[in-house]
């Protein structure tokens, strides 16, 4: 039934033009992302190269998302967004024109310029436009367009990149983008976001507001810890696929999609459920476990090539083979989109509640970037070094040994900050 509550909160035009921002931001992140693949196998990078594909993207993020966040909250929303449609459209336009790894690098640093700006105002204006009572369904619903959303990226940006190379993929994602412009241009109602007062306290004292919430805090430090695995993962699984296993784009792009499936199957549930439930805590929790559990399960795709028998699959005219990573490797992302479709409602809707409290949501979403940039940033680099100096799977075991103890920590911080809540809420006496 959710899924179908989500095709009909499409019959919004608002929600349906925030709903394509996250369309074209997730369909290109996805393609791009088995495109760095191939330009890793072209240039044949190392492990610390090819990190450095995430530490780009990341770090131009972690410096902006603080100032973005602020600007948001007290200025037009909507020119934010058009903005950001303005940088991606540039992005496609540079990743035609690549010839080195150092301009791979350099265009990385400009999506994630983009791509900040389109989830931080897209996510804060969706939590701030939805209904109080179906909050977690619209936030649900939103990250659901973008599961799909990824899922066409894998799938159809696999194959263009598979049939026809770099060019024709990125001036598709660059018509899409400036279609979604349009519709949010036409539909989207203006200055949507910007409630807070500039001038009732500084950014940095709202800041530090926040940060005096005991559940917010708790969500920092997890995404932090957590993010080291995750960007890791998402670099490195494709990378590993066609540089270890020769399997092509588009075999990856099937792989991908596994995961974006059950992401995009069960985040509106998920939603729902948080909606009627609560505790959104314990689905962070675990959603976070779970996706550790599929991050060790990658380096099985060694052990698994040449034991399971492998298909030959027909595409167009031509035919590639499909061996034991293949199945492996799409298990193991299949359990992280599960993990995803548990944690990333909750999470989202934990955040939008605490911003809520001093009518700051855009910069709560901004500290819940900036904390998952910060291990952005390192953990590619440092994944990929390991994967340098020992071998590919300790890398990727070292990636779940960091979401193991971000979830551990956020497990005894959430609890005691629910508590302490609680205990509040029950002193309060009533109207």
């Amino acid at each position: 039934m959710a899924r179908f509550d989500s095709v009909a909160l499409l019959r919004n035009k608002e929600f349906a033009a925030l709903a394509s921002t996250a369309f074209v931001r997730s369909q290109a992140y996805s393609t791009i992302i088995i495109a760095l693949a191939l330009y890793a196998d072209i240039y044949r990078t190392t492990g610390f190269v090819e990190g450095l594909f995430g530490t780009a993207f990341a770090l131009v993020q972690l410096i902006i998302v603080l100032p973005l966040g602020r600007k948001v909250d007290t200025g037009n929303a909507k020119h934010w967004l058009l903005a950001g449609f303005a940088i991606n459209v540039g992005v496609f336009v540079g990743f035609i024109f690549v010839q080195s790894p150092v301009h791979v690098i350099l265009v990385r640093m400009l999506q994630g310029l983009g791509a900040s700006i389109l989830w931080i105002t897209g996510a804060s204006v969706v939590g701030q436009i939805s209904p109080d009572e179906s909050q977690g369904r619209w936030l649900g619903s939103y990250n659901q367009v973008a599961a799909v959303a990824s899922m066409v990226g894998d799938l159809v940006g696999g194959y263009l990149l598979y049939a026809y190379g770099f060019v024709v993929p990125y001036l598709v994602l660059t018509a899409l983008t400036l279609l979604s412009l349009v519709v949010v241009w036409l539909f989207l109602r203006d200055d949507p976001g910007g409630h807070a007062d500039p001038g009732a306290e500084g950014g940095i004292a709202r800041f530090r507001s926040l940060l005096a919430l005991p559940m917010l805090r708790a969500l920092l430090g997890f995404r932090m810890s957590f993010s080291f695995g995750k960007m890791a993962v998402m670099i490195f699984l494709p990378i590993y696929a066609i540089t270890t296993f020769g399997i092509n784009p588009l075999a990856v792009g099937g792989i991908m999609a596994g995961g974006r499936l059950a992401k995009a199957l069960f985040q509106g549930i998920v939603g729902n459920l948080t909606d009627r439930w609560g505790r959104e805590h314990y689905f962070v929790a675990v959603g976070a476990l779970l996706y550790g559990v599929g991050t060790a399960a990658i380096p099985l795709a060694a052990y698994f090539e040449g034991r399971i028998a492998p298909i030959t699959v027909p595409v167009g005219g031509d035919s590639f083979v499909l061996g034991g990573a293949f199945f492996a490797l799409f298990g193991a992302y299949s359990i992280l989109g599960v993990a995803d479709s548990i944690r990333l409602p909750a999470s989202m809707s934990l955040f939008i509640q605490e911003g809520t409290k001093y009518d700051s949501v855009a910069s709560a979403m901004s500290l819940r970037s900036i904390t998952w940039k910060v291990g952005q940033v390192l953990g590619p680099v440092l994944v990929g070094t390991t994967m340098d100096l020992v071998d590919t799977e300790a890398g990727f075991y070292l990636a779940a040994a960091f979401i193991a103890v971000a979830t551990a920590g956020f497990a005894i911080t959430s609890r005691r900050a629910h508590a302490e809540a609680t205990a509040v809420d029950r002193c309060v006496p009533g109207d």
